[in-house]
């Protein structure tokens, strides 16, 4: 008789996407935008069933769309036995509440599930202890929400007073823990500091750029080395320096976080100590995805986060990856139009390659050793290389 096997593995969660369309944005942006979450979900390990999308002046102040697209997405979550609903945008505490209790279901923001597959994709002890204060800080206005249970239970003896002492206690030990994380990162800040200090005279280049533009495949093209790079979003979390060496020229490379549209606020400040490679960087290299419809619009999420860093005035090479799946929509732009028009447009030097496929890869090593040189032969005149 034949054994009957059993499928083990967790099925995947069945996800709802929920978007609004108001009158800063138009429909293809807020489709490129839930193409995006939907992407987030995958990385994240669940599958998207549905999306759903509404015209407003601004969201809802209770239930973040209308109240006729909330019954709406309600029926289809009963209908579709759907898991988890996902909002575009970063939910009041409140809204949560609202919108839970009316669709029964469990409801998640960006910014959650972002702290999510940041949990998940973490591995170091600096990028696990930056993403628990994150979710520290994301969860205490929202302690209130977690408790809604209590408020069932109308009346008899000690039920209200329990359940507010609990949100009391659970808030304390939250804001004991947030002190005790910070503490935390202060130390391991400091012992990264004395690390980048022992290193050399080197020139330090940082690769930047949005989430999976193939940062991390340059870093393993030029470094030869081994760090993780797989086609989801936030592959790398945590910073690696490599020193690379082109034509008897060294310097350090650091690979660095990607960044994202509506990034929560707390995520990036917790992870500013990360980006301290960044910040200490003579050189940055802006890595692009030119195949993506947006790429400009990537390039302007990142230059934004540069700005808040402080290091957007710093020199910069614009490397336009993924050359090898560049479509242009009218069909007549080439990659040598485009760049032809994208130097003509600004002062920044940019190369074209393809991380992959190692196209162009010569003249990128020559364009990195140049900068390098130029700035290395200012900075140290007295260190000779044999260039």
């Amino acid at each position: 008789m034949a054994k009957q096997l059993y499928n083990t593995s967790a099925a995947q969660e069945r996800i709802v996407l929920v978007g609004i369309i108001t009158p800063d944005e138009t429909e293809a942006q807020e489709k490129e935008y839930l193409a995006e979450l939907a992407f987030l979900v995958e990385t994240a390990g669940g599958t998207c069933i549905h999306q759903f999308t509404q015209k407003v002046q601004r969201p809802d102040i209770r239930t973040y769309v209308g109240k006729g697209k909330l019954e709406e997405i309600c029926e289809y979550v009963k209908a579709e036995e759907a898991d988890i609903v996902v909002f575009d945008d970063e939910l009041s505490p409140s809204q949560l509440r609202n919108i839970e209790f009316e669709l029964k279901c469990r409801v998640m923001d960006r910014s959650s599930l972002i702290l999510d597959i940041f949990a998940k994709r973490a591995q170091s002890a600096q990028a696990k202890t930056q993403v628990e204060l994150a979710q520290c800080q994301y969860m205490l206005p929202r302690l209130k929400r977690l408790w809604t249970h209590l408020e069932r239970q109308k009346g008899g003896i000690g039920m209200r007073g329990p359940g507010e002492s609990q949100i009391e206690t659970d808030k304390r030990i939250i804001l004991q823990k947030i002190t005790l994380l910070k503490e935390k990162l202060e130390i391991i800040d400091k012992q990264n500091e004395t690390q980048r200090k022992n290193r050399n005279e080197l020139i330090r280049v940082a690769l930047v750029g949005y989430t999976n533009v193939g940062k991390s495949t340059i870093m393993n093209m030029l470094s030869k080395s081994e760090v993780f790079a797989e086609n989801k979003l936030f592959a790398t979390l945590d910073t690696t320096v490599r020193k690379v060496v082109i034509a008897n020229l060294p310097f350090l490379l650091s690979d660095t976080v990607g960044f994202i549209r509506k990034l929560p606020h707390h995520l990036v400040e917790c992870f500013k100590s990360t980006l301290s490679e960044v910040q200490e960087a003579d050189i940055l290299m802006q890595v692009v995805d030119i195949s993506h419809p947006s790429f400009e619009e990537q390039i302007s999420v990142v230059n934004e986060t540069l700005k808040d860093l402080k290091v957007l005035d710093k020199p910069m090479i614009m490397v336009f990856n993924k050359v090898d799946a560049f479509y242009s929509e009218d069909g007549e732009m080439s990659i040598a139009d485009f760049e032809k028009s994208w130097i003509s447009k600004t002062n920044t030097p940019a190369i074209f390659i393809s991380a992959l496929n190692k196209s162009n890869l010569e003249s990128f090593r020559t364009l990195i050793y140049d900068k390098v040189k130029a700035l290395h032969e200012t900075r140290y005149p007295n260190q000779q290389f044999l260039y």
